[in-house]
């Protein structure tokens, strides 16, 4: 692997659920960056090292991504929910001495992010989500623009092996697209982070997985979604959302607005000048609005 993250350890952690791979550095209060799809802990490579001089910086690969465990699925899915996910790294962070730490997500682990502050509400003390509105609000909210822009969210959750062949026929090239279209044609990917996502993503389990992710969250998540709302179970702690202004869920929802729904305490955040992929775009956009979010939260005690 390319030193993305110099300083930094690699670590794999043996959770019950799945193995998490993971790199560790710098000092300070905990700090957990959860990427997304199709992607792997690389995508933090311009963040981490900034990050790490106040904070110890967690960057690990979901379930089913990366060089992460990948357990067999089930009919429902739930080895790819994303209780189940969240359930990997509370006991990930906790083998690494971590009782509460910070949560940063983007994409799908943002998605994870907001089931592990539901979840693990003790253990997470601030959540900031990146280019994502909550998913039910999103599933609910689906439109023509929104379909045909996120097309991926509907040819993923088709029965297996359909994605799986389809996109294991070339790789290189749905990843590509996927990374070019997402980021609104701009090219500003790492060659040495590209080489790692093209590495993880051409593993069949990978792709495998990662449909199953989708699966899981047009089904079973939804499921839990619906439950917490009927139970009246938000997002207790601070949460701070930003996305690409160039992007779908700029064009097609309120992102505050729908995470103000979910969430008990303070929401803040707005736009970006970007696409989609707000940590490699605009990595010192984003530190100029988490860094002092996350100040704030600390001078509160969160």
């Amino acid at each position: 692997m390319p030193d993305l993250f110099p300083g930094f350890a690699v670590r794999d952690l043996d959770t019950p659920g799945a193995r998490v791979h993971a790199v560790v550095g710098g000092s300070g209060p905990a700090l957990l960056l959860l990427h997304g799809y199709p992607q792997t802990h690389a995508i933090w490579h311009r963040l981490a090292g900034p990050l790490a001089q106040r904070y110890t910086v967690v960057a690990a690969d979901l379930r089913g991504y990366g060089d992460s465990g990948k357990p067999e699925t089930t009919p429902d899915h739930a080895p790819y929910a994303k209780r189940a996910m969240a359930r990997d790294l509370v006991d990930a962070m906790g083998l690494l001495g971590f009782e509460t730490f910070h949560v940063v997500g983007h994409d799908r682990g943002g998605r994870v992010g907001h089931r592990l502050a539901v979840d693990h509400a003790a253990r997470v003390r601030t959540l900031t989500v990146l280019d994502i509105a909550p998913t039910l609000a999103m599933y609910e909210q689906t439109d023509l623009a929104f379909a045909s822009a996120y097309y991926h969210w509907f040819f993923l959750i088709q029965p297996a092996p359909l994605p799986e062949r389809m996109i294991g026929a070339d790789p290189d090239l749905f990843l590509r697209e996927k990374l070019r279209g997402s980021s609104q044609g701009h090219w500003i990917f790492d060659e040495r982070a590209l080489a790692e996502y093209l590495r993880c993503f051409r593993d069949p389990r990978t792709i495998h997985a990662s449909c199953e992710d989708y699966r899981a969250a047009a089904t079973i998540d939804l499921d839990h979604d619906r439950a917490d709302r009927a139970a009246g179970r938000r997002v207790t702690c601070p949460l701070l959302a930003l996305w690409g202004a160039r992007g779908t869920v700029h064009r097609c929802f309120r992102p505050v607005d729908e995470w103000r729904l979910v969430c008990e305490a303070e929401v803040a955040g707005g736009p970006l000048p970007c696409g989609h992929y707000l940590p490699e775009e605009v990595p010192d956009l984003v530190l100029a609005e988490l860094l002092p979010f996350l100040a704030r939260a600390e001078a509160r005690g969160r």
